[in-house]
């Protein structure tokens, strides 16, 4: 599996890469790399309790081929692990791990590890286009 830096990942999506951010709609909808979209691989539940989100394979497989070169990015790295190795299971071949995420990726003290999209400066966006959102993911994979 390949893995980049925020920095590697925004030269990647600027000739072509999709950034996927895999945090929660609520997480992505208070800010995110710009021109990403999001598939989150946990979501809230109606307790507030972070679950699973049985859709995550359904929609990757219905919005993106298994070719596409896709970037998986969370908020400190562990997410978009997991969602990477789903994915390289599942049939995509081309996935690169975002190290640090959004927020950046700390130790067990809270020291930085790897700093993350916005501490770097990049570009952020709390607005999104709606055809980046999940709910207009979902519905796509539900059309399709």
């Amino acid at each position: 599996m390949k893995h980049v830096s925020v920095t590697e990942a925004h030269q990647l999506q600027a000739a072509g890469s999709i950034y996927v951010d895999v945090r929660s709609t609520r997480e992505f909808e208070a800010g995110h790399p710009a021109n990403a979209v999001n598939v989150p691989l946990l979501e809230t539940d109606h307790r507030g309790q972070m679950i699973q989100n049985p859709d995550f394979l359904r929609v990757m497989k219905a919005v993106f081929p298994p070719g596409a070169p896709l970037l998986i990015g969370c908020q400190a790295g562990m997410r978009s692990l997991k969602a990477s190795q789903m994915l390289e299971t599942f049939g995509f071949t081309d996935v690169t791990n975002v190290r640090g995420g959004f927020g950046g990726a700390r130790d067990q003290s809270g020291a930085l590890l790897e700093p993350g999209w916005a501490a770097s400066n990049l570009p952020v966006e709390t607005e999104t286009d709606a055809s980046r959102t999940y709910d207009a993911l979902l519905h796509k994979a539900d059309t399709a």
